[in-house]
């Protein structure tokens, strides 16, 4: 998987904005953050999901998917390593994070 790979998918989800956040681009849904590309490098990003998704995640794609550092992580920050990542696990893992973060009128 490429960044260009997981902007596409980020933006395809329903009212997803690209914005910036401390120096790297991020993903919203109704102003919320549910990504990040290029954190903590170029070649990562980051997935807001629920501890429990974090565990699934990782279980099923332990070098795709690995907790943040820290706090963040034990909440569900997850690092995505872009290089390995399989397209349809991003994709649901992407889905995942916006669904955990979009407004509830949105999920129909």
């Amino acid at each position: 998987m490429t960044a260009n790979d997981f902007r596409k998918f980020a933006l395809a989800l329903p009212e997803t904005e690209e914005s910036s956040h401390m120096d790297h681009p991020d993903f919203r849904v109704a102003g919320k953050i549910f990504a990040t590309l290029a954190y903590p490098d170029k070649s990562c990003a980051m997935v807001k999901l629920t501890p429990e998704q974090q565990h699934y995640f990782s279980k099923e794609g332990a070098e795709a998917f690995t907790p943040v550092n820290g706090a963040w992580g034990r909440r569900g920050a997850t690092t995505v390593h872009l290089k390995v990542a399989k397209r349809e696990t991003l994709r649901k893992a992407l889905q995942a994070a916006w669904r955990n973060t979009a407004p509830k009128r949105l999920l129909v």
